[in-house]
């Protein structure tokens, strides 16, 4: 929520938005509708990047090869 309300009081028009999510079993859920829903100027990649939370303390590699 604090990243929705993040999004909700600034304005990213013009601006790439790159998204990762580290979750628990959802994956990105519903997260690009509503970030391009609180975001409507903003460019929303479609290339997220989402890790499984036991997957976080080797996740170097793949982090690295989505910012390439």
């Amino acid at each position: 929520m604090v990243v929705y309300t993040f999004l909700e009081q600034n304005d990213l028009s013009g601006k790439n938005v790159n998204v990762f999510v580290c979750h628990g079993g959802s994956g990105a859920s519903s997260t690009l509708s509503t970030i391009r829903s609180l975001q409507p100027g903003a460019n929303v990649s479609d290339n997220v990047l989402t890790l499984y939370w036991t997957d976080i303390p080797d996740a170097s590699a793949k982090v690295n090869e989505w910012i390439g």
